[in-house]
């Protein structure tokens, strides 16, 4: 078993909690941003942080399927290519993390449990979000 592809694992893990955790705290993306109602630092830091947790969920996924299949289209074990096999991945987390779940492409084995937690942080993103920018406002109206 090769440890090179675990490693690469964790360290995407690692990216994607350090994005996640930052964006929670309310740390700036880019310093010297003027206040407004809708901040605009805000929405494309939510932009990021999902682009980045669902590539790096997409990565796990096709990580895990260079070990065996874990991703079943329509039901059926389908034995794709290197490159079909990455843009199911990123698709399936796409919609997992989007909530949209077409079920046309389900997870098996340990790819149920990976596809549960990337739902869960697709549920929690937007409410931090609107925290961060409750937050936000009331700091402002409290300066």
């Amino acid at each position: 078993m090769e440890i090179l592809p675990f490693m690469i694992l964790a360290g995407i893990c690692v990216v994607m909690l350090k994005g996640i955790i930052d964006f929670i705290r309310g740390k700036r993306l880019r310093a010297g941003m003027r206040e407004s109602r809708f901040s605009t630092e805000l929405f494309y830091g939510l932009i990021i942080i999902y682009i980045m947790v669902m590539v790096g969920f997409g990565l796990i996924y096709f990580m895990l399927s260079l070990e065996g299949i874990i991703l079943v289209e329509d039901g059926v074990p389908r034995e794709v290519g290197v490159s079909g096999s990455l843009i199911h991945s990123m698709y399936f987390s796409g919609v997992t993390l989007l909530t949209i779940g077409y079920g046309d492409i389900t997870p098996i084995g340990i790819g149920r449990f990976i596809a549960l937690v990337e739902a869960l942080i697709g549920y929690i993103l937007p409410a931090a979000f609107v925290m961060r920018l409750v937050q936000q406002g009331q700091r402002s109206r409290g300066e």
